[in-house]
């Protein structure tokens, strides 16, 4: 067995990476980029070396620095992970070259199945079923055409190589083909420096199922049984489960076949994952992914096999440590991804995380995020990955559910909202489930918060007040004998109780708060119809800037996180938090006014389709910034002419920054 290890990635998949050699008695070597010099995945490993840069393409996607790195270290052998470096053939080739044992399939395999053009090809000639298609080398736009209406519309059109989404677009119809393949083009090109498009017929309804596969260097090949990844946002997984629900053991049967097959054709050697779609009758081959999959704990759960050390073991020569009759299943897994972005609309958030609780019991919890960590605008979003086992599938979706629910996260938007209403959702339970499960059922799936009832309300407006208190910031406590009265601008009055206001934001919205304390009594007089009396109040904790219990008098305990300028109660089916108004900031989801158009989000500018004195209609892409992976293009609203434009390709923008200055004008005016 090799001795050192060099893990060639990052975050929770580093983690957990380091964690199996730790227990094989392998030494762990991390890199890490400018960013990410504090990230946990460097204190979870023996050595770490700096590879410089803060974007994947200046740091993690270096070749020659990931191989230094290396050297340097004295590394026998690199894990890749999933992503950057994972499915790179000249990478692979690489490590062979400086002879270091690279932790994946041969370069050729690699090679092969990474275009999805040349994998469809042997696939079929494996026998493995695909759906109808256009996978050649021809990619004018007029050609592409013509295929797709000998396909039939609606078609996807798809980047060849890599995956996770991107350069994916679904085309209705011929007018759309046209900006369809150029922004896939555009995207595709950038992810995977490789412009290549192919198409496929738009499968409605489909379920997204895969099985996970090894193969050793002596030709064994086995499969530890399939998973179903259909609940899915931005053609991204979200929620994967194993094994499949309501698959018949007829059509298990066949996707292990195929499954097998398409890994013989390619004589691979390792871990890899082939991927289906299925409809009502029949399942087709999309692609395989040369490498461990993000959801591999699923998989790991119902089997009881360390994928990863799997993986080391082979890559060290050795045999598959079981036969395929050797592999047992065992209950049911279900994993879901949390992730900082808006629940409603998924955009990715970047900035820190002032306080972050995961469940340390009952589920799994793959992490790499702290609280006081910062999520960076360069890398994915992804806080953690929470999988719960149980005896059967719906043993394991509660205690999923109730994992969530009790999990906390201050400073940054999430999807927990989302995640608490999917696995609770009636098409959820019941299984009933395809692609497009999270559209279909957006109207239940994507609710925003309400407005918090009274008593929330005041709770937050006390609690602002007793935080300031403590601070003595911009308020003065009447009782503190040292403070002279006729400096307190609070409402002091002789021989009457004080009085406060209190301001707080939510959702935008700011609400006035008077506060009276008489007598360790304390009653909000506005902004509600009647006098409400705050309930005895005890603390467990009066640390600022910590996480504090408070116990009413019905004993209904609420966690909830606080500092000078914001209040956050953290409830089981919902987060709600006030914010000061001098910190309260535009939405998001406000990007645009009359005049100005605004980055919504810390991003970076990867085109700019417009100058000063550019006319423009309705619905024309001003601007196309990237975070985290996805491009968000800023369109024109309404018809006018483009004033100035403040920023260049490249540049980086934080959020409500800017981009450029607009005047409207009626349509007939711009032309």
């Amino acid at each position: 067995m090799f001795k050192k290890l060099l893990i060639a990635n990052r975050g929770e998949i580093a983690c957990r990476i380091a964690s199996t050699a730790r227990r094989m008695g392998i030494r762990t070597v991390a890199i890490y980029s400018d960013v990410d010099r504090d990230g946990l995945h460097v204190e979870a490993c023996d050595e770490a070396v700096a590879i410089g840069g803060t974007s994947s393409a200046d740091s993690y996607l270096g070749i020659d620095k990931v191989l230094s790195a290396a050297i340097e270290t004295e590394s026998d052998a690199i894990h890749p992970g999933y992503g950057f470096l994972s499915e790179n053939p000249v990478f692979a080739r690489e490590c062979a070259t400086a002879e270091i044992i690279f932790v994946g399939p041969p370069a050729t395999a690699i090679e092969v199945m990474g275009s999805k053009s040349k994998a469809k090809k042997l696939m079929e000639s494996a026998g493995v079923p695909l759906v109808p298609g256009y996978h050649g080398e021809e990619q004018e736009v007029s050609y592409l055409s013509e295929k797709a209406s000998e396909i039939g519309f609606p078609v996807l059109v798809k980047a060849s190589a890599g995956g996770g989404g991107r350069g994916m677009r679904i085309v209705d119809s011929l007018d759309d083909l046209g900006a369809a393949v150029s922004s896939s083009k555009r995207e595709a090109k950038a992810a995977f420096s490789d412009d290549h498009l192919m198409l496929e017929k738009f499968i409605s309804e489909p379920r997204h199922i895969e099985v996970q596969i090894f193969a050793d260097e002596k030709g064994n090949v086995v499969h530890l049984f399939e998973r179903d990844c259909s609940v899915q946002r931005r053609y991204q997984k979200v929620i994967e489960e194993a094994p499949a629900p309501n698959l018949s053991i007829e059509t298990r049967k066949k996707l292990f076949a195929a499954a097998l097959a398409a890994v013989r054709a390619i004589n691979y050697v390792g871990a890899g994952t082939i991927e289906f779609i299925a409809d009502a009758n029949q399942f087709y081959f999309i692609e395989m992914n040369t490498r461990l999959q993000v959801e591999h704990s699923v998989t790991e759960a119902i089997s009881g096999i360390d994928l990863v050390e799997w993986q080391i073991r082979i890559a060290n020569g050795e045999s598959l440590p079981l036969s395929q009759e050797e592999i047992t299943q065992n209950g049911h897994a279900i994993e879901a991804r949390l992730y900082a972005e808006d629940p409603i609309t998924f955009q990715p958030q970047a900035g820190a995380i002032k306080h972050l609780k995961l469940p340390l019991e009952e589920v799994r919890v793959d992490t790499a995020v702290r609280s006081g960590d910062v999520v960076s605008i360069y890398y994915d979003p992804m806080i953690s990955k929470l999988t719960a086992h149980d005896t059967t599938r719906e043993l394991a979706r509660s205690k999923l559910l109730h994992a969530i629910e009790e999990t906390e996260i201050d400073g940054l938007e999430s999807n927990k909202q989302f995640l608490i209403h999917a696995l609770g959702h009636p098409k959820f339970k019941s299984a009933n489930l395809h692609t497009g499960f999270v559209d279909e059922n957006a109207n239940s799936l994507l609710k925003p918060n309400g407005d918090p009832d009274q008593g929330y309300q005041a709770l937050a407006a006390f609690l602002m007040l007793k935080q300031r208190f403590e601070e003595h910031m911009d308020i003065v406590d009447i009782r503190n004998k040292n403070l002279n009265p006729w400096d307190d601008k609070a409402g002091w009055r002789v021989n009457g109780p004080g009085l406060f206001e209190i301001d707080l934001s939510y959702n935008g919205e700011i609400k006035s708060f008077l506060v009276s304390i008489e007598k360790k009594q304390f009653q909000i007089l506005r902004p509600f119809k009647t006098k409400m009396l705050m309930p005895a109040i005890r603390w467990v904790s009066q640390n600022y800037g910590t996480l504090l219990r408070i116990i009413e008098n019905k004993n209904k305990s609420i966690n909830f996180y606080a500092d000078l300028e914001h209040i956050t109660f953290f409830l089981k089916e919902r987060t709600l938090s006030f914010v000061s108004p001098r910190k309260a900031t535009t939405s998001n989801t406000d990007a645009l006014d009359e005049t100005s158009f605004k980055a919504p989000m810390p991003a970076k500018i990867i085109s700019v389709n417009v100058h000063a004195g550019t006319e423009v209609t309705a619905g024309t892409i001003l601007v196309i910034l990237e975070a985290m992976k996805i491009e968000n293009p800023i369109r024109a609203t309404r018809s006018g002419v483009v004033e100035t434009v403040f920023f260049t390709e490249g540049d980086i923008v934080e959020e409500g920054e800017i981009l450029l200055k607009f005047t409207p004008v009626e349509i007939n005016e711009c032309r």
